[in-house]
């Protein structure tokens, strides 16, 4: 485990191949069920370079009207998935968190997707972390301090690392500035997933 700043713990390779391939089972199992929809920016309708789905109680969503959790796909209007065990022992194993996370987002990149600077502010607490889960193709991912024109850095996501970040780097920016294609062979075509699991409510 290595700490990039108060907060902010990177497990590099803390999923191995073989976790990495059984993950990827149960998020094609979901993805059946809560197939990848194309959000939108509020008020402008800005379509995203990345496409998502959720699993758990409650689901992030993005569209016209504002930034949301919701118990429903926007699309289907089924209920979301349930989070399979594979990913409820990765928040037990690394969030240090005494609570079960209620959302997961799960992030589809493509070899020309990107995330912009943001923070993760939707939730109505931020006591408990936000734990992140690689998957595929690496990633140039960035991150800085509360504030959006503040300093940042840089580091590479691989297949398997995950990120946690809570307490004093919990309101962080953070983006991801580029998909590095071919990284990975995970994902055929090539592509990247990454997870975020949240305390929302």
């Amino acid at each position: 485990m290595l700490t990039l700043k108060p907060g902010l713990r990177l497990y590099k390779t803390a999923l191995d191949r073989a976790a990495q391939q059984a993950l990827l089972a149960d998020l094609r199992d979901i993805l059946r069920q809560a197939p990848l929809f194309q959000p939108v920016m509020p008020h402008s309708g800005k379509a995203f370079s990345v496409r998502m789905s959720n699993c758990g109680p409650l689901g992030w969503v993005s569209d016209i009207s504002g930034y949301r959790y919701q118990e429903t796909h926007p699309e289907t209007g089924r209920a979301w998935p349930p989070m399979p065990e594979s990913i409820l022992r990765l928040w037990r194993d690394h969030a240090d968190y005494d609570g079960a996370p209620d959302a997961c987002l799960i992030n589809f990149y493509d070899a020309l997707a990107r995330m912009g600077p943001h923070q993760d502010r939707d939730e109505i607490s931020f006591d408990a972390p936000i734990l992140s889960v690689s998957l595929g193709d690496s990633c140039r991912f960035r991150y800085g301090g509360e504030t959006r024109s503040g300093p940042s850095e840089t580091i590479r996501l691989d297949s398997g690392d995950i990120l946690v970040f809570g307490g004093p780097a919990r309101k962080m920016f953070h983006g991801v500035d580029k998909i590095l294609p071919g990284t990975s062979t995970l994902l055929s075509p090539p592509a990247r997933i990454n997870l975020t699991l949240r305390r929302a409510r």
